[in-house]
Order: structure tokens, then C-alpha cells, then sequence
């Protein structure tokens, strides 16, 4: 034995500890796979060994080369083996070990159960210590239900080390282990007033932590943490306190009365940035909760602010985003506190920080009304124009969007202002958000009805100059996404086709041949309205009466010919004698490029509107003048019924039908071997990548390069002409100071020109036209009221506050259109717009959601002796018969004594009747009032032990 562990010795003396481990990763970084295999090797031979100080050296580089990211789940058993030995300097490598490699799933966990009981039964507070630090980490439903009881008994120990680990490991029993919460619950309660402040923060973690998710069963506990709150001192605690108080407020609304004093003097005093933010969100939470039955607290709302106010003007970036966030939870109480600190919020848009900037924008959202939205939507837009970074412009679009439309665009007063913003940002370089863009110009066409003259105005206006209108023209790498504009602006135009101007103008825009470079969902939509404006014009190009032949024509709008001079009248009568009628051959030739497109959907749109053209064709060279009327009628009542908005959750309404499976394969899967061997090709469809979209338009328009003898001809010739020609300015000689000329001699007179027709372009429509309009109107409401109010007398109000108010009512803005708020939904279903906030299926708090209150079962041995009773013959069951009564009296009390044999029990009965009803009468009186006092004391229990 001797010679054996003299060997032993010389061998450990050769074996790699840790630091070679790391000296040798170090220096093979070139060869690390290999040298880490070799180790590996070296550490089975070395867990192979008798010796448990090698096994222990073993494990701890196992353990940091699962740290480095290599697996040693096949050395599970000797890790086992490491954490049973009786030296706590190789305990402690096994645990930390364990504590990295082991999970909750592992089936060789049910070896350490005895193990981990043993060591928390050691003497040694250190040992037991070690076992629960590493039994957090892997702890199995089945380990918590088989050490609850002895973690439980760790609580009442001695030590506060103990007691402290102790009361931390029960959080992760009662996850694991739900049925524990209820036994252990009275002695977790006690170590809220144990005397070792660990302990006690300890106890309030695990506390707050189990009432996080389920508060309500906490709220017996207030009044012990209410006592806390008031005499702790420990910053980390009194968090966590304040913290819970925010989640007991909304279920128990008196509780806020209480605590409005002490949080209020908190936040006076306390010097630590945490504590002032958690006891500002409480407030909030206290002053949120509607049945508070508190009158306004605007002292402590304003308190809140202007403390808040101090962290958002804080260098501290991290203190500057929890004062904005904190300021968004008062904006939806208190508006009018926060909007009087609209220009600290607006500064904080030029914020370097990305996240301070987006949580701005969110108070900006909230601060919105209707007298400012103009306002606010053109500094944002001035903003949007100087900020860097494509995701934080497109943020910037997207709550501009979300400002405007909350609410069924409650705030917006003039929509012809909406829809020119629309087109403003969708002129923006640098964007992404077409799509959004569009579904907005959409919903305003659709809700809208008084909007749509003005939006077809300005959607035609984008479809006939697209390139012009987006930059395009010269082929630029612009992302297709904001062109996502022009399949609402197709659709508008298409939809609502009797609001156009000039129809066919659009019509002939919509079916230029630079379309086909457009996306392939944009073509399929022009080519479905290219259909509704030609159903439209064809049945006044079967009629042909002058009034609508001019619809029908290229220049001249309805109604121009009537305020002509002369000879345009005449010209005019020629042409109302015989319109210009719509060429559906012309409008064939524009089919062509899309009839061949390579997308399925094109075509066959394309195909549809060339058959039905092909038709039309036939009946007019036939002369069937009244099947031609007929057919354009019925074309034109396809399209004519009206589209009702649709409620965003109307999908998910329809109920699915019985015997329909939304998730089966419709064809067999499939298989591997196939996916392998088919390759991805475009046969039918061919994907166009933005790359190749700013191509396409640079491919057609190559100009060949000139030589320089080309271009110096070219030059001479064009300063020629411009000598030759009279009308041209040239460039005047050196000036003369000594001599004035007077041009006055050589300026023509000036005619006025007598145009009965205005010279009117057509122009996209801008905001800030709108914008001055509504600033014009609230000075002239201002000065209207400033003049009236000093000719009548004020009336007394109650505050400063209701006067305001009033004003506000007053001078609020017009609201100039209509919103349609009916949306359709499916047959059965009604409108849910917030869905109930439930804990997720598989969240272990689900199983926690138990009532405390309720007293435990009766223990498993009380119940098995009952139910061996019941199984028992010889046992005497209570029989459901009245049993027969024995009158006996009584000669000492003179009272009349009813035995009931079967039960042995015996009721009394008063001999003299008049006592006995006057004794019932005060009895019930006294139960009555006892029952009124003790619901009243239920109720105000909390409240009187806080007190």
C-alpha cells in the first residue's frame, strides 16, 4: 500500500494541472482541435485513477474546457463522483462542475438525491451552501419534490448563511415543484421579520418575485410590507417593495391612499436614481388605477414631472431614457402636465443616442391633439429631412403615420392636409415604408367619402408623371418599395373613375410602355382599373351626345368650350359634332408589352382587358350599336357597388369549417432525395432584383458617345443660330457708367390678355398651405374671443384649471370631414380590439396562481384512516333518518332535555315561552350586527394593521 501511493505521488507530479491546460491552448493555437483531443485522453486515463485528488484536478479542467465550449456530458458519473467526496476542497469542484454541465432533464440526477440530502444535513454550513448553489442550476421537478422538506428545515436553522440560501432556493423549488408553495408559505411569511437583514431582503426577493405574476394572492402581506417600507434602509430592498405596491395598488385601490404620503417623502429625499424611478412609477400606478376614489393629486403629479424632468436633462443617457419612459405612463393620465414639456422632448429628437430619440417620438404620440397635429407632423417631416440612418427615417415615417390615424384619425380636422402628406412622404428619399404609405391613402379613399375628388385629383397626377413625381427618370437606384404608392394611387383612380378630370389622359398614363419596368403586383393593379376607367368611358362613346364627348378627348376638360372665343367655338362645335372617340386599337398596341410579360398575373389580366376591348370591336364594326350600349352598361355596373372597410381582425373571425384541416399537406410532402435533385429555375417567372429595376430604365436610353470634332461642331453651330436668332438674349457689352440709359423708350406696352378660360397646372398639393390656414383661423378665433370677453363679464369659476379647460373647447379646431367608422365583419362575430393578457401556456407561473388563504388538506394519514373507516363493515355509519327523541326534564334547572340516542347529543329547550322568544329576537338582533361589523372590519383590516 505504501510502495502504491509513493507511485501515486510521483505520477501526480508529471500530471497537467489547469494552468498547463490554458499555458498549452495558448501556444497550439494553430493546432487546438488536435491538442484538445489529446488532453482529453489524458483526463480519462486520469479519472480512471484511485486517487481522488487526480479525479478532482481531472474534473476541474473538464470544466474549463465546457467553459471554452467543448461537451463533457459523457463524464457525468464521475463528476457524481467527485461531488460525493468527503474533502469539501473536491466537493467544491464537483458541485461547480455539476452546477455547468448538468440540466433538469438528465436522467443520472436521481443518483445525487441522497448525496444533495446528506450535505445539506452537513455540519458544515459551507458544504450545504456549496449543494444549493449548484442545485439552482439543475434542479428537476423530481429533486424538488423529494428535498422540499429539507430545504425547509433550513429556515429554522441557526445560522442566517443557511437560512438565507435556503429561503433563495425555494423560488426555484416552487417553480419546479408548485405543491410546495402552500406547506412552506407560513414559515416564508416569518422570515419577513427575521432579525438578519439577508434574510429578510432574501425573503422579500422571492416574495416579489412569485407576485410579479400573480399579486393578487400577495395582498395579505401588504400591511408587513407597508412596516418595511417605512423602517428599512436598504436602498434594494425597499425597490423591490415599491415594485410590488405598483402590482397591489390596481387590486386593492384604498391601499394608494396610504401610500401617496410615504412615497412622496421618498422621493424628496432619496439621493439614488433607482429608488426616485421605481417610487415615480408607483405613484403613477397609484394615480392610474380608476376606482381610486382619491380626488386629483396634481402636487404629486407635478412633483413627478418635475423630478423627471431633472433625468431627462441628465448627461446619464441611461437616466435620460428612464425619465422619457416614466413621462410616457404620465402622458396617458395627465396629458396636460407633459405637454408643457414639449420642447425638452423635442430636443431630445436630436438626441445622438438612437433609442432616446424612438422613445421621444412615443411621447410625441401621446401629446397629439387637434389644434397641434399640423404642427407637430411638419416638425417631424423638417426632421425627417435632417436625420441620418434609413431605419430611423423610416421610424420617423411610421409614427407620423401612427400620429395621424390613431383613433380613426380623431384628431385630423382637414384630410386634404392628410393626403398631402402622403404624397410628401412618398417623395422622400431614403424610405421604405411604400407599402404602409399606400394602405393609408387607401383607408382615407375608402372611410372618407368627402376626400375622394381630392385624392383622385392628386393620385392621377402620380400616375401620369411617376418618373418625373419619384426621381426616376434617369434611371436612378431608388428602392421599389416607396413606388408601392402607385398601387393605391391605380386603385383610387381606378375606384373611384368618376371623379377624374380627364380619364382618358390616366387611362393612356396607366398603359405607358415604361410601366412594364414597374414591380409586378403595380402592373397587375393598373391593368384591373385600366378596366374600370374604360368601363366608365364607353358608355358615353356609345351615346356620343356633346356633353360627355369631351371626357372623351385628349386637352379640353367639360364645360371649357362654352367661354371660347370665336373661333375656338367653332372648333369646338366641330369637334362635339363628332367627338374624338376613344382608339381601342391604339390601346391594343399598349396591351402588347404586357400581354408578353413574363408574370402570370399580367398576363392574364392583360389578356381579359384585350378580350374584352376585341369584343367591343366586333359589335362596333357590325353596327350593333344597342348590344355595344347594353354590354357597356352591364361593364360599368360590374364595378359600381360600393367597398366597405374591413375590421383588421375580420380574418381571424371567420370560423373555421368542421372537417377542415388549415395544417394537413393538400399534396403528399416532398421528400428529401427531390428536394436535392429539382433545382430552382425560372421557366414561368423571372425575379427582379432592385438592381435590375434602375437597369431596365438605363438599358433603353444609352446614348452613343460623341468625338470632340462632333461636339465643336456642334458648338459653333448653336452659337450661330443663337446670333441669327432675334428673340435670344445676348450677353451685353462692358456697362457705361457715365451715361443712364433709359429704358423706359424701348419697353413695349403691356396688354392685358382676355382670357375667359384660367391658365391652370396642375400641381401636386402641399401641407404647408394647410398648415398656415389653420394658424390664420385660431389667431382669428383668439382675437374674436379676446374682443368678446372684454365686453361681457367673466363669470366666477372655481380655479385657474376649469378656465383653461373651457378654452381649450373653445378654440378647438373644426373638423372639415367625416370618418366612416362601419367596418364589415364576418356573420356572428363582434370586435375585440384587446385581446385578454394571460400568462403564456408553458410559463411555470401558471401553476403558482394559488390562493393562499385557503387552509391545506388534511394530511394523507388523516384520510387514509377515513377511508379505511368507511370500508369498514363493523364500523357505525350516520344514519340520513331523523332519529327519535327522548324527552327528559331536569329537576335542578326545570328545563326539558331532548336526547338524541344516535347521535348523543342532547339540545336544550326553554320551559317558558316568552323567554324563549325574546332570548331568539335579541339573538338574531346580535347576529345581525355582527355580521354588518365583521364584513366592515374585512374590509378595512389592511388598512387598520398599516395604520
Amino acid at each position: 500500500m505504501a510502495l502504491k501511493k509513493v507511485k501515486g505521488n510521483l505520477e501526480r507530479i508529471f500530471d497537467k494541472n489547469l494552468t498547463d491546460l490554458v499555458r498549452g491552448l495558448r501556444n497550439n493555437k494553430d493546432n487546438e482541435s488536435k491538442y484538445i483531443a489529446q488532453c482529453i485522453e489524458e483526463i480519462k486515463v486520469e479519472l480512471r485513477q484511485d486517487n481522488a485528488a487526480v479525479k478532482a484536478n481531472a474534473v476541474t479542467k473538464l470544466a474549463y474546457l465546457q467553459m471554452v465550449g467543448y461537451d463533457i456530458s459523457w463524464a457525468g458519473f464521475n463528476v457524481i463522483e467527485v461531488m460525493s467526496s468527503p474533502k469539501f476542497t473536491h466537493k467544491r469542484i464537483g458541485y461547480l462542475a455539476a452546477s455547468q454541465s448538468f440540466h433538469a432533464d438528465l436522467e443520472m440526477l436521481m443518483l445525487t438525491t441522497n448525496m444533495i440530502r446528506k450535505d445539506l444535513s452537513s455540519q458544515n454550513q459551507y458544504e450545504a451552501g456549496v449543494a444549493l448553489s449548484a442545485l439552482s442550476c439543475f434542479v428537476s421537478p423530481d429533486l424538488a419534490r423529494d428535498l422540499s422538506n429539507d430545504i425547509m428545515t433550513l429556515l429554522s436553522s441557526t445560522k442566517p448563511y443557511l437560512r438565507k440560501k435556503g429561503v433563495l432556493m425555494l423560488y426555484k423549488i416552487f417553480l419546479k415543484y408548485p405543491d410546495a408553495l402552500r406547506p412552506a408559505f407560513p414559515r416564508l411569511k416569518e422570515k419577513l421579520e427575521d432579525p438578519d437583514p439577508g434574510v429578510q431582503s432574501a425573503a422579500v426577493n422571492v416574495i416579489c418575485e412569485l407576485a410579479r405574476k400573480n399579486p393578487k394572492n400577495y395582498l395579505s402581506l401588504a400591511p408587513v410590507f407597508f412596516k418595511l417600507m417605512t423602517t428599512s434602509t436598504n436602498n434594494w430592498m425597499l425597490i423591490k417593495i415599491i415594485k410590488l405596491f405598483g402590482a397591489l395598488t390596481p387590486l386593492e385601490p384604498r391601499l394608494g391612499k396610504k401610500l401617496i404620503e410615504p412615497l412622496t417623502n421618498l422621493i424628496h429625499s432619496t439621493s439614488a436614481m433607482s429608488l426616485l424611478y421605481e417610487c415615480i412609477n408607483t405613484v403613477i400606478a397609484v394615480l392610474i388605477s380608476i376606482s381610486t376614489g382619491m380626488p386629483n393629486h396634481n402636487a404629486s403629479i407635478e412633483l413627478c414631472v418635475q423630478k423627471l424632468r431633472i433625468l431627462i436633462e441628465d448627461s446619464d443617457q441611461n437616466l435620460k431614457y428612464l425619465g422619457l419612459l416614466a413621462m410616457s405612463k404620465i402622458l396617458t393620465t395627465h396629458p396636460k402636465s407633459v405637454q408643457t414639456h414639449k420642447d425638452l422632448i423635442m430636443r431630445c429628437l436630436d438626441d445622438k443616442d438612437e433609442s432616446i430619440r424612438l422613445r421621444a417620438l412615443d411621447l410625441l404620440y401621446g401629446m397629439v391633439g387637434k389644434k397641434n397635429l399640423m404642427e407637430i407632423v411638419k416638425k417631424l417631416m423638417v426632421h425627417m429631412e435632417k436625420a441620418e440612418g434609413t431605419t430611423y427615417r423610416d421610424e420617423l415615417l411610421t409614427k407620423i403615420i401612427q400620429i395621424c390615424s390613431q383613433n380613426n384619425y380623431q384628431h385630423i380636422t382637414n384630410f386634404e392636409w392628410y393626403i398631402s402628406v402622403l404624397v410628401e412622404l412618398s417623395r422622400v428619399e431614403g424610405l421604405s415604408h411604400g407599402s404602409m404609405v399606400a394602405s393609408q391613402m387607401l383607408d382615407v379613399a375608402v372611410r372618407v367619402h368627402a376626400i375622394r375628388p381630392f385624392a383622385v385629383e392628386q393620385m392621377s397626377l402620380l400616375l401620369e408623371n411617376p418618373y418625373a413625381i419619384f426621381g426616376m427618370a434617369l434611371g436612378s437606384a431608388r428602392p421599389p418599395s416607396m413606388i408601392q404608392v402607385l398601387y393605391a394611387a391605380a386603385w383610387i383612380c381606378g375606384e373611384y373613375c368618376t371623379f377624374l378630370s380627364n380619364p382618358k389622359k390616366t387611362l393612356l398614363g396607366m398603359l405607358d410602355s415604361r410601366m412594364v419596368q414597374l414591380p409586378h403586383n403595380i402592373q397587375s393593379v393598373y391593368l384591373q382599373n385600366c378596366l374600370k376607367v374604360l368601363a366608365h368611358l364607353l358608355p358615353s362613346q356609345s351615346k356620343g351626345p356633346p356633353a360627355t364627348a369631351n371626357l372623351l378627348t385628349n386637352g379640353t376638360e367639360e364645360g371649357e368650350s362654352e367661354d371660347l372665343p370665336d373661333q375656338n367655338a367653332k372648333e369646338n362645335e366641330d369637334s362635339a359634332v363628332e367627338p374624338e372617340k376613344i382608339n381601342l386599337a391604339e390601346i391594343q398596341e399598349y396591351l402588347k408589352p404586357f400581354i408578353s410579360s413574363e408574370e402570370l398575373e399580367v398576363q392574364e389580366r392583360a389578356g381579359c382587358l384585350n378580350n374584352f376591348i376585341k369584343c367591343y370591336v366586333k359589335l362596333e364594326s357590325k353596327g350593333q350599336v344597342d348590344d355595344f350600349g347594353e354590354l357597356s352598361k352591364e361593364l360599368a355596373n360590374a364595378f359600381s357597388s360600393e367597398l366597405n372597410p374591413v375590421a383588421s381582425k375580420a380574418q381571424k373571425k371567420v370560423p373555421v369549417p368542421e372537417g377542415l384541416d388549415l395544417d394537413a399537406w393538400i399534396n403528399d410532402p416532398p421528400s428529401d432525395s427531390e428536394e436535392e435533385t429539382t433545382e430552382t429555375t425560372d421557366v414561368f417567372v423571372k425575379t427582379h432584383t432592385a438592381a435590375d429595376f434602375g437597369s431596365n430604365l438605363t438599358e433603353k436610353k444609352k446614348v452613343p458617345e460623341l468625338s470632340e470634332e462632333e461636339l465643336g461642331k456642334m458648338r459653333e453651330a448653336r452659337k450661330q443660330e443663337q446670333n441669327l436668332n432675334p428673340h435670344y438674349l445676348k450677353s451685353s457689352s462692358k456697362p457705361t457708367n457715365s451715361k443712364l440709359v433709359n429704358w423706359s423708350d424701348d419697353i413695349p406696352p403691356v396688354e392685358k390678355l382676355d382670357l375667359s378660360v384660367p391658365l391652370q397646372i396642375p400641381t401636386l398639393a402641399s401641407s404647408d398651405k394647410y398648415l398656415q390656414e389653420s394658424k390664420q383661423k385660431s389667431s382669428k378665433s383668439k382675437k374674436e374671443k379676446s374682443s368678446s370677453g372684454k365686453k361681457k363679464k367673466k363669470k366666477k369659476t372655481k380655479g385657474k384649471e376649469s378656465e383653461e379647460e373651457e378654452e381649450d373647447v373653445e378654440i378647438e379646431a373644426e373638423t372639415v370631414h367625416v370618418v366612416n367608422t362601419v367596418i364589415e365583419m364576418p356573420e356572428g362575430a363582434t370586435l375585440s380590439d384587446t385581446e385578454e393578457s394571460a400568462l403564456a401556456f408553458d410559463d411555470p407561473h401558471r401553476a403558482l396562481d394559488i390562493d393562499l388563504d385557503i387552509p391545506l388538506d388534511p394530511p394523507p394519514e388523516v384520510a387514509k384512516t377515513k377511508a379505511s373507516r368507511k370500508s369498514d363493515p363493523n364500523y357505525i355509519k350516520k344514519s340520513k333518518e331523523k332519529p327519535k327523541e327522548v324527552e327528559v326534564t331536569n329537576s335542578e334547572t326545570h328545563e326539558e332535555v331532548v336526547v338524541e340516542p344516535s347521535v348523543n347529543s342532547i339540545k336544550k329547550t326553554k320551559s317558558s315561552d316568552s323567554k324563549n322568544k325574546s332570548h331568539k329576537k335579541h339573538k338574531k338582533h346580535g347576529k345581525k350586527e355582527k355580521k354588518s361589523k365583521q364584513s366592515d372590519a374585512n374590509d378595512d383590516n389592511l388598512l387598520i394593521e398599516m395604520e
